[in-house]
This record gives structure tokens, C-alpha cells and sequence, in this order.
């Protein structure tokens, strides 16, 4: 078994996912480390044939242990689209989905028999993922699946601010109506024993509010009364340092200055506006709870420039770079 390695997967062969990886392990430093990509080979060479991570060769293997890592290779675990030839980039498609999930599943059931030790994403489409009959929100609700775990959330993660998610890809009717304070605490228990594992000796901890000023004492909303406050009170009992509720409007500014180590976001857009408007290219994706250490760019497969060679790979180096780091 080769130490410390990191197995990416293709994402959506349809966006920009095969051509960060290329970008990633040929054009930055972390051309030679220990990754091994799961995806479509046949997919990587078409970009190669286009001028984008032409300087490398691509390496087919069975199993992680094959790789012998060097800066003028990338070593690829095949996972074949039927027809690669008939991909179109830029388009939603059923098999692009369907191809992205096989590559999560088989990068999965490699870490969880230790063949690597973490896995990087590059971004799927929802809507090609449930074209191809695979009904997960996105990639942290479909690993918890493959890895039956039950309590885990969705990190984003910057050296200046770091945000842990309650809810993310659901209504925001539906939030508000599922709301409660057991998920509440599981994250913030989540968020503590993440930064631990992270380094973090005494994290400390902050939970935004629901409502706008934190619900400004009842005036704007009774939810941080009924769920959030008691949620905090009883996580401080158990010994996290966690503070709140806070009004979301400060708190991640607040967090990003150094005053807190990681933010509750209540729900998608109130963790993710911030941290994409403070930390948009350096920015990670991860599952905390998973047994194993999974990191993402934190953006999308946008389409409307896949296969163009315009594609940033920073935050998909950076989320490689960091799993390698956590593993």
C-alpha cells in the first residue's frame, strides 16, 4: 500500500473537471504526489489531444499500489464512459452523471479498504447525476450513503475562515420546517472534533443565527429561542467552546479576522456567500464525519467554459494539497 495517497475523482466528465485535474497534477507542485485520478481515461486523453495537460503522460492502473509517482505522470484508474467519443462538453447528460457517481463509488471503496488514504472531488452536475437515476443531493449526502454514516455536515474551509454547514442542499421553506435543536448540537460536536483532528487544540466556535440580528431577542423570529440557544447551552456543558447565537451578518467577518475558528452556518447560502466572497479560489470542500478525509473545490462544473482550457484549477490543487495535508 502506498502511504498517504490521495485518490481524485473525475467529477462530471462534461464540465471542468477532467481539465483541473490535468492542470492540478502537471502545471502546479503537486506534480508527482502520491494521487492516483478515477475517472475516464479516454476522457483525459481527448483534453491532452486539445493542448491541456499535454506535458504528462497518462498512466492506466488497476489498483493504488501499482503507482510509482513522478512529476511527467499521472497515474489513472479507468472508469470508461460506454461511448467516450459521443461526449459532449458543456452539456447536462446521463451518462456524464452516471460516470461521475461510479467514480465516487470506486474512490470510496478504495479508501474505506485503506488502498488510499483520501479522496479529492472534482464537481459533479446534480441534475446529470439524478438523469442518470442516482437521487443524491450532491456528493456529501451520496458519501454518506456509500459509507453509512450518519452524523456528518458539509465544511468549508479557508486558512482565514472556515464554515460548517446545519442544512445545505434543501428549501429554505424546508429548513425552516426541519429546523431542530439535535442537529444543531451534532453539528457544533461535528465542528469540535473536526478542528481537533485538524490541529485545533481549543477550537472555538461560533453559531450564527437563524433570523436576521440573531432574531434580536424574539423581535425577528423565535427560532433561536427554541433551537439554538439551548443547542450552544448544551454543548458548553459537554466542554466546546462555542459562542452564540450570532448575528450572521458580523460573525463571519468576525471569524475571518481571527476572533472564531469555525462559523454554524444554518443553512447553504448563509455559509457559502461568505466564504465564496472572501476565499472563491482557495476555497474547500469537506465532508466532515466521514471515516476517511474528502475534500472538493469548492465550485461547479461550470459548463458554459468546460473543455476551453480556461478553467482556474487553484481550488482544486488547493483541495488536493489539503488532503494530502489531513490524511
Amino acid at each position: 500500500m502506498v502511504s498517504k495517497t490521495v485518490a481524485v475523482t473525475m467529477g462530471d466528465p462534461a464540465g471542468i473537471g477532467p481539465e483541473i485535474i490535468l492542470k492540478a497534477l502537471s502545471e502546479t507542485e503537486l506534480a508527482g504526489a502520491p494521487v492516483v485520478v478515477v475517472g475516464c481515461l479516454s476522457t483525459l486523453q481527448r483534453l491532452q489531444h486539445a493542448g491541456i495537460g499535454e506535458a504528462v503522460t497518462l498512466c492506466p492502473i488497476q489498483h493504488a499500489a501499482d503507482a510509482h509517482f513522478s512529476p511527467d505522470k499521472i497515474h489513472v484508474i479507468d472508469e470508461p464512459l460506454a461511448d467516450p467519443d459521443a461526449l459532449i462538453p458543456g452539456k447536462v447528460q446521463p451518462e456524464a452523471g452516471d460516470l461521475a457517481y461510479r467514480c465516487v463509488k470506486r474512490a470510496t471503496e478504495m479508501a474505506m479498504a485503506g488502498e488510499v488514504q483520501a479522496i479529492a472531488t472534482a464537481p459533479l452536475n446534480k441534475e446529470a447525476l439524478h438523469l442518470a437515476g442516482h437521487l443524491y443531493p450532491g456528493h456529501t449526502e451520496l458519501l454518506a450513503t456509500l459509507t453509512e454514516s450518519r452524523d456528518y455536515a458539509m465544511v468549508l474551509y479557508t486558512d482565514k475562515l472556515k464554515v460548517i454547514h446545519v442544512t445545505t442542499h434543501i428549501a429554505l421553506r424546508k429548513f425552516l420546517d426541519t429546523l431542530n435543536q439535535p442537529r444543531i448540537e451534532t453539528v457544533i460536536g461535528l465542528a469540535d472534533s473536526f478542528l481537533k483532528r485538524v490541529g485545533y487544540q481549543k477550537p472555538r466556535i461560533a453559531v450564527a443565527g437563524v433570523n436576521p440580528h440573531a432574531g434580536e431577542h424574539g423581535l425577528f423570529g423565535d427560532e433561536e429561542a427554541r433551537f439554538v440557544t439551548p443547542a450552544i447551552e448544551a454543548c458548553a456543558a459537554r466542554g466546546i467552546n462555542v459562542s452564540g447565537p450570532c448575528p450572521p451578518d458580523t460573525v463571519f467577518l468576525q471569524a475571518h479576522e481571527g476572533l472564531y475558528d469555525m462559523v454554524v452556518a444554518m443553512y447553504h447560502d448563509q455559509g457559502h456567500i461568505p466564504l465564496k466572497l472572501l476565499g472563491f479560489y482557495d476555497g474547500v470542500n469537506i465532508t466532515a464525519g466521514l471515516p476517511f478525509i474528502r475534500t472538493s473545490a469548492d465550485h461547479g462544473t461550470a459548463f458554459d467554459i468546460a473543455w476551453q482550457g480556461k478553467a482556474n484549477a487553484a481550488s482544486m490543487a488547493t483541495s488536493i494539497h489539503l488532503a494530502m495535508q489531513l490524511a
